[in-house]
């Protein structure tokens, strides 16, 4: 939270909100293309059979240098439905780029609009530099790495109920293992898992 509110445009609130909301990789998140962001709720007119808001990752050649993650046996592209938040950051983003003179020139999704090169497509070090100055103008006492926020996504999927499957599937994990340290519960799903164990009297009497 205090990393969203320490950033200063839409463009940086969107950034934090799709690692730390669909755990995408620096890499993925700066690969991205403008036609790769399916936010409505029927994509068939874009020739996707997908249904809900969701984003495409694919490897390809870019010119920022990023490189979303594949497994040599995965599909060439891999989908990944978002929330509601997702879409709103985005939106409001695509406002703030669209509004400035070199928003529109580059296909790529993130971009730099407010320093040199203005309109070049950002690349995965310039996300990891962005959460340092996010992490150390939020007073921090140490800096939120993308690695971080991605673990959180998969930790906040473990703590909703995802199954081990689903999380290695949003995470691109290329081992089902891979996704074993996400499924720690928190503490309170620890309690009401407890509580619900009926006592022997509920068995008892349900028997009856």
């Amino acid at each position: 939270m205090e990393l969203f509110l320490a950033c200063r445009n839409a463009r940086d609130r969107f950034i934090v909100l799709l690692l730390g909301r669909a755990g995408l990789r620096p890499g993925g998140a700066a690969g991205l293309r403008r036609e790769d962001m399916h936010f409505m709720p029927d994509s068939t007119p874009l020739g996707c059979p997908k249904q809900g808001s969701h984003l495409h990752t694919l490897r390809r050649d870019n010119a920022n240098g990023a490189w979303a993650k594949r497994q040599p046996t995965a599909a060439p592209g891999r989908w990944k439905p978002v929330d509601h938040l997702v879409v709103l950051a985005y939106d409001q983003y695509v406002m703030e780029r669209m509004a400035l003179p070199h928003g529109p020139d580059s296909d790529f999704v993130l971009v730099n609009l407010f320093a040199e090169p203005l309109g070049a497509p950002m690349t995965a070090d310039s996300i990891t530099e962005l959460f340092g100055r996010l992490s150390r103008r939020a007073g921090l006492s140490r800096n939120v790495t993308p690695r971080m926020l991605r673990r959180a996504a998969g930790s906040n999927l473990a703590d909703a109920g995802g199954g081990q499957d689903e999380i290695a599937a949003l995470l691109d994990h290329s081992r089902l293992s891979s996704s074993e340290p996400y499924l720690t519960p928190a503490p309170d799903r620890l309690r009401d898992a407890v509580n619900a164990v009926p006592s022997p009297r509920e068995l008892t009497d349900g028997a009856r």
